[in-house]
């Protein structure tokens, strides 16, 4: 099991490392950019093997992925969209998407239609994620700045 988490960490952060060089995120911010992806991951693979659903799964990494691309992105003084579409790399649902397509174009329609709710599900649950890791950071943030 240690070798499969290592193999998904991996996975995720090289994954979501070539996605940042593509997209041109700033090279100073790729190794956070990458380990964000990499904690988003092993907390939706964490807690699927824990049995929670896919779609809470999804909720939780990631929040925990917005919330650190929000600190980083303070931090390193950069938007901190650089963070947050890095950290929604590993659980975007693009398999479902696809075979959603493709049973779709072999006439499946209802088989079709339950992957691509699946899929919906999933990106609400991401953008919901990002939401709720934005609004939690924005209350930590604004609490500090007023005890300083």
């Amino acid at each position: 099991m240690i070798e499969q988490a290592l193999l998904y960490l991996a996975g995720a952060f090289f994954g979501t490392l070539g996605f940042a060089v593509l997209t041109r995120v700033p090279r100073r911010t790729l190794l956070a950019a990458g380990g964000i992806a990499a904690v988003v991951y092993m907390v939706y693979w964490l807690l699927s093997l824990a049995g929670l659903s896919e779609h809470t799964a999804v909720f939780f990494g990631t929040t925990v992925g917005s919330v650190l691309g929000h600190l980083c992105a303070r931090k390193m003084r950069v938007i901190n969209t650089v963070f947050l579409m890095s950290a929604i790399v590993p659980v975007v649902p693009g398999l479902g998407l696809y075979r959603m397509m493709d049973s779709l174009g072999r006439g499946q329609m209802a088989q079709g239609g339950a992957q691509g709710v699946q899929a919906m599900i999933i990106i609400a649950m991401t953008a919901l994620g990002l939401i709720v890791g934005s609004l939690s950071d924005r209350t930590i943030h604004k609490r500090g700045r007023r005890k300083a």
